[in-house]
């Protein structure tokens, strides 16, 4: 373990990674993380005070649903949902995504008989380590955090239940002497945690106490430090040829990253979550290998 770990050099994982992300959040053993960062995060008017961890993977009604596998899933005590997706790089059609993963939780509140349509509240959380990119020069360009509602055609809102919200993890530019609120805290922990070898004096609280021993890798058992170096190269994998190859969501760019992660041995089933390609087409893409 020893000779990995000077490999890997990092003290704490990278939470960009999808080990990462779940140990850090998606574990049982992380409800006290996971509950922290969503009320530093959600404009709510009464707390979570806990959570229970719901099935990733949601089906159809029908078979020719298509089926979403989350990346953590959970619900709070009052019946509320709560979808929490880490993005890595731009697909197509993105943001469709996120609003097809929502209907998964909205439709499977519908009771048998008589119901009144009395839907709980549902939360799509996206942790985007790329920018949107389409804002041209409007004020929006250069903000992290990006809360979407049902609107009229006057600005009001129209249902109030269901909440988007993007976190431009690249626009957080934020220092450690900056740090105001706990979600600043919170995206300061998140982009930077790989990077750090002593844990900055702002993060005395038990709960930070607890992320960072959560993610330090020198307490993995091999099976996890196995799982999180495959995972990490997937990412650096992923990073390496998305600049140059992916051309701004094109088809031709994502064929070309398929390639490049195929030839790197990457799984046909994470080519397809990470660009969004269908069986299909990657299966064209590797017969013509």
């Amino acid at each position: 373990m020893e000779i990995k770990l000077r490999k890997m050099k990092a003290k704490y994982v990278n939470p960009f990674t999808d080990f990462g992300f779940k140990k850090i959040f998606g574990e049982e053993a992380s409800k006290p993380l996971l509950i922290d960062f969503l009320n530093a995060l959600l404009p709510h008017p009464n707390k979570i005070v806990d959570l229970s961890f719901k099935n990733t993977e949601q089906l159809g009604q029908i078979e020719a649903d298509r089926k979403a596998i989350y990346d953590i899933y959970c619900e709070n005590e009052n019946g509320e949902k709560f979808i929490v997706e880490l993005q890595k790089a731009k697909q197509n059609y993105f943001r469709e995504r996120t609003i097809y993963y929502s209907t998964f939780p909205i439709r499977e509140q519908a009771e048998k008989g008589n119901w009144n349509f009395n839907l709980k509240s549902v939360y799509c959380i996206g942790i985007l380590d790329f920018t949107f990119d389409d804002y041209e020069n409007e004020p929006e360009k250069s903000e992290v955090v990006h809360t979407i509602k049902l609107k009229n055609q006057n600005g009001k809102n129209f249902y109030e239940k269901l909440t988007y919200i993007y976190l431009e993890m690249p626009n957080f530019n934020m220092s450690e002497s900056s740090l105001e609120t706990r979600l600043d805290k919170w995206l300061y922990f998140i982009k930077h945690l790989e990077d750090f070898q002593t844990i900055p004096s702002i993060f005395s609280d038990e709960v930070f106490n607890y992320a960072f021993e959560k993610a330090e890798i020198a307490k993995f058992e091999q099976s996890d430090l196995d799982k999180y170096e495959y995972s990490l190269k997937i990412y650096r994998d992923l990073k390496g040829v998305i600049d140059t190859a992916f051309g701004e969501g094109k088809l031709e760019g994502k064929l070309e990253v398929a390639k490049a992660l195929y030839l790197k041995g990457t799984s046909n089933q994470e080519i397809i979550d990470l660009t969004g390609l269908s069986n299909e087409e990657l299966n064209k893409i590797l017969g013509s290998q």
